[in-house]
């Protein structure tokens, strides 16, 4: 119960982020799970490791997933004079957690303990979905009125989008990972949260 305290926590603390003065769009956020079987929570934990989800890339696989989708509006490049300002698209964002779930109703000892672990791991993948939506706000920011001096057409400005784009995607990907390791590390939240679901609490 601590360890989704603690994940709840720092999930307010990356939604009171400063967000951009344009933020006046929002996610759709859905959960979509993966069935497991079992009966106690060695058994349901081992479902997991048979049926979650097959991150590309990895070679085993991991209890839930938060995956996303980012599409914007025609970005609007304008020449000024010799210069190029860029006025930022609106985003739509999706963002999807894949979470488990058991096929059959559980013992009662097992269903208390199952429901701190799921609530722990959900708090764990909605900082993930806190973490791509303050990207969004952050390529935003970055590029929302951009202007680069002595570009008529616009093929430097263009550059320095998708330049920018990256770093911050690069940013997300490796803080992303970066919490997964603390995390699932020794006395990480989840580590605490797998044990006591296999060891019954």
């Amino acid at each position: 119960m601590r360890a989704c305290v603690r994940l709840c926590l720092l999930l307010a603390a990356l939604l009171a982020l400063p967000l951009s003065a344009r933020a006046d769009w929002k996610p759709v956020e859905k959960v979509e799970t993966y069935a497991i079987s079992g009966q106690s929570g060695e058994q349901l934990y081992r479902s997991i490791g048979e049926n979650g989800p097959l991150i590309r890339g990895a070679k085993t696989r991991t209890i839930a997933y938060t995956n996303f989708k980012l599409t914007w509006g025609v970005r609007d490049y304008k020449p000024r004079g010799k210069d190029c300002v860029l006025t930022a698209a609106r985003p739509k964002l999706i963002i999807t957690y894949t979470l488990p779930s058991p096929s059959a109703p559980l013992p009662p000892a097992v269903q208390k303990n199952w429901e701190v672990f799921i609530a722990g791991v959900s708090a764990h993948e909605k900082v993930h979905g806190a973490s791509v939506v303050q990207m969004v706000h952050d390529i935003e920011v970055a590029t929302d009125g951009l202007t680069v001096a002595d570009d008529p057409k616009c093929s430097k400005t263009r550059a320095e989008v998708v330049k920018r784009l990256d770093a911050i995607s690069r940013a997300r990907v490796q803080a992303s990972r970066d919490f997964d390791r603390v995390e699932f590390g020794q006395g990480g939240n989840l580590q605490k949260l797998i044990l006591a679901l296999v060891n019954g609490g």
